[in-house]
């Protein structure tokens, strides 16, 4: 048979199967989508992954929107236990795109009010009171103020608490597991407040300034010989650098103020005061790439997460212009951070182990 000719043959029959497969995209699609559901919903994340503590950023974003940076949310493993830390929006959806289940969070820690850091508070809440059938409200800790949020937030939610429950049951959905127990706390000056301590786990809080917001405060986790720190929104902290002598990991929150700067020019060349004076105001109330580089290096911290990037980096390149000299301070690992990121620091070892959960 002649090459032509068989080569009409098999464009014929490739044809024929790739309209077959067109005519059947719809069942096929369902199929696979079946698949998909079915695993994801087998999927226990915490049970997966080795002992340790374990730190994914479910929003490593501000207030100004970044298609790869949601509002500020921190995800923490110690050994099988979930926890969250701060609840900003698009939180639920990453910590479920991380392959985590909401249901079995067992504590929420904020670290302020500002709205980027609570305004998903609700939507989490939900998921985690109808995601598992938990029977009791989820403990959420945080400093002074905490229960006027919590109790906004079930305020809000109260309707919506009847329907779900009319419309699914109490066996489905107990009324009793619904919300939040808000744990208010205050942390010492100079020191920290252990807030959770069993025979492996300990987390505290300690103050950090983000003046004018008070109180505002930090967190330090530690599992089994392993640490992590969590400075929350603040200029550079001695708190932050005491707290986190020594330690694994320093997610510590970033804002580059010569692109900030870039953007207030923009808006007052496009006529937006409001913008402009809002981009001049927020330069002193946070730490640049360089001092949270600084405060890692006096710590001797063994690997530096920035998150709470500020602002937005949505082109290729800009990484590097936001850290500025930050990687001439601190010589050891610094990453800056992006939703799905995560980090683990498996138990009995000195390993550091970064990954990306999507």
């Amino acid at each position: 048979m002649k090459p032509k000719r068989i080569l009409l043959i098999v464009s014929a029959v490739i044809a024929v199967f790739a309209g077959a497969a067109y005519l059947m995209r719809a069942p096929l699609s369902v199929a696979l989508a079946s698949r998909v559901a079915a695993s994801r919903l087998a999927t226990d994340a915490v049970a997966e992954l080795p002992d340790g503590l374990h730190v994914g950023l479910c929003g490593a974003g501000s207030p100004m929107p970044d298609d790869r940076r949601m509002g500020a949310c921190t995800l923490v493993v110690a050994g099988k236990r979930l926890f969250v830390f701060d609840t900003g929006n698009g939180s639920v959806r990453n910590i479920g795109k991380m392959g985590f289940n909401h249901g079995r969070i067992d504590a929420i820690f904020l670290t302020h009010f500002h709205s980027d850091h609570i305004d998903g508070l609700g939507e989490l809440l939900m998921q985690r009171w109808v995601s598992t059938g938990n029977v009791a409200p989820v403990p959420l800790y945080g400093p002074p103020g905490v229960e006027q949020v919590v109790d906004g937030f079930m305020m809000a939610y109260q309707q919506d608490q009847h329907y779900r429950v009319a419309h699914h049951g109490e066996q489905t959905v107990h009324s009793s597991g619904f919300g939040a127990l808000a744990k208010p706390f205050t942390a010492p000056a100079g020191g920290h407040l252990v807030l959770l301590n069993d025979a492996d786990l300990e987390i505290s809080a300690f103050n950090v300034d983000h003046a004018p917001v008070h109180p505002a405060v930090g967190y330090a986790i530690r599992y089994k010989g392993r640490s992590v720190v969590l400075s929350g929104d603040t200029k550079k902290s001695a708190e932050v650098q005491r707290e986190a002598n020594g330690v694994d990991l320093l997610v510590h929150e970033a804002l580059s103020a010569p692109l900030v700067g870039l953007m207030q020019e923009a808006a007052g060349a496009a006529g937006r005061p409001n913008v402009k004076k809002l981009m001049a105001d927020i330069v002193d109330y946070h730490a640049s790439p360089e001092q949270a580089a600084q405060v890692a290096l006096d710590a001797k911290v063994r690997y530096l997460l920035l998150s709470h990037i500020a602002p937005p980096l949505p082109l290729p390149g800009m990484e590097k212009a936001f850290l500025g000299d930050a990687a001439t301070i601190f010589q050891g690992p610094i990453q800056v951070g992006q939703d799905g990121d995560f980090i683990s620091l498996p138990a009995g070892s000195t390993d550091i182990k970064a990954s990306r959960r999507f």
